[in-house]
């Protein structure tokens, strides 16, 4: 079965770029709500766990919450995945965000554990298990959404534009995190304070599922509809019989891709205090600016790819991603005047991230495409993003670089699918 493309080599017009902002603007808020439980883990967990225990079990058990959410991704994705690719793009689009907004609301309004004991750590528990269960049909639900909006030779800054508006919602929720401690005092923060940012983000959560009743359904879900050339069968059965090849692919880039955003964004303030004894302040700051530089790195990566294809991007791109980290990572502590400056080009250049998109959208036939990028993309977030943290830690153990070496490893990977994919377009 050929894939279905969106229209030719037209120019984007205004409904394209409605379609992008709102799509990209929803992105950054529903990521937002997913990302905002990390930065107050430590708060939650004295709020929802017995006062008696070790502070250290009370932070476990926080986490262990946290990573619940990325558990549910691959369950709550491929749902939305197979009614989306046999009711409609737009509905499962609509109703990831609404499910993350009446969560985040949730967690917001949640009791403590000195209202209702036991009860409390369950109901949060449930309450991120939806989050996951959204945001695991949210991301590959708006690939597919605007890459089969645009013409075909706008795909990659498609999702270039929307992949920077998911890592603009990790920035907006360091950001208000930032806010929230500068506002209050910590006991106000333990009083009612912890609840603003998951307020705010259920808020603009309701807004976002508003301003998507203006968008249209996909041109090309449309078309196959009309030509009752839907998936015939589960369309799961269908890519593990039939894209085995596409599904491998997609989870390699995003091994990649997660790999990416947890050790060179999420992990990096606490290695810079913990290994080169950088001030918390300093690494928050510069975190800060790499992510803001990854939001543009993801838009011109989606631009450079519709220029020069996937192959020729992957190879050049992903040597330079892991060029400019291991930099970053072997240089920040011999002159800290560099931090700055490094973490941006650092944070620019993971946004080859940004062309990931780009691959697993063009791999699957349109019939099976939603389930198809969906079951890759969550099952291979769910043990990659899952596990990078461990093996990063243990492997610091001996191996002091041994992040700067596992992002090495990963451009590595990256390049030799850029490889692939050259060749591949040669014959």
């Amino acid at each position: 079965m050929t894939a279905i493309a969106a229209p030719g080599r037209r120019l984007l017009d205004g409904n394209d770029y409605k379609t992008l902002a709102l799509s990209a603007l929803g992105g950054a808020l529903e990521f937002y709500d997913f990302i905002i439980f990390v930065f107050f883990v430590t708060v939650l967990g004295h709020l929802f766990f017995p006062p008696e225990i070790p502070e250290w079990v009370q932070q476990v058990q926080a986490f262990g919450i946290f990573a619940a959410g990325y558990l549910a991704r691959p369950l709550g994705g491929l749902v939305m995945a197979h009614f989306g690719d046999r009711l409609g793009r737009k509905r499962m689009f609509t109703l990831s965000i609404l499910l993350m907004a009446l969560s985040t609301l949730g967690i917001a309004a949640l009791p403590t554990y000195a209202t209702i004991g036991i009860a409390a750590p369950i109901l949060l528990l449930a309450m991120r298990v939806l989050q996951g269960a959204a945001i695991g049909g949210e991301v590959p639900g708006a690939w597919t959404f605007v890459s089969e909006h645009v013409p075909v030779h706008r795909i990659g800054l498609a999702c270039g534009i929307l992949t920077c508006g998911l890592t603009a919602g990790i920035l907006l929720g360091s950001l208000v995190a930032t806010a929230v401690n500068v506002i209050f005092t910590p006991a106000d923060i333990l009083g009612f304070a912890w609840r603003v940012p998951f307020l705010l983000g259920g808020v603009f959560g309701l807004v976002a599922v508003y301003l998507r009743q203006w968008l249209a359904e996909t041109p090309v879900f449309i078309e196959m509809k009309a030509r009752k050339a839907l998936a015939a069968e589960l369309p799961l059965k269908a890519v593990l019989r039939d894209h085995r090849g596409p599904t491998i692919l997609s989870m390699l880039l995003t091994w990649m891709l997660s790999g990416a955003i947890v050790v060179a964004i999420l992990m990096t303030p606490t290695l810079l205090q913990t290994l080169y004894k950088i001030p918390a302040t300093d690494t928050l700051a510069a975190n800060s600016i790499a992510t803001l530089f990854l939001t543009f790195g993801c838009v011109l990566a989606g631009l450079i790819v519709d220029k020069v294809g996937a192959g020729r991007f992957f190879t050049i791109g992903s040597l330079f991603f892991g060029a400019a980290t291991y930099y970053f990572y072997s240089s920040v502590a011999a002159d800290p005047a560099t931090l700055y400056p490094l973490a941006a080009l650092a944070g620019f250049s993971v946004g080859v991230i940004g062309a990931v998109p780009y691959v697993m959208v063009k791999a699957f036939p349109a019939a099976v495409r939603f389930t198809g990028v969906s079951f890759a993309y969550n099952i291979a977030y769910a043990i990659f993003g899952g596990l990078t943290p461990l093996l990063v830690t243990l492997a610091l153990k001996s191996d002091p670089m041994a992040h700067a070496h596992y992002l090495a490893f990963l451009s590595l990977l990256g390049a030799g699918i850029g490889v692939y994919l050259w060749s591949r377009d040669q014959h």
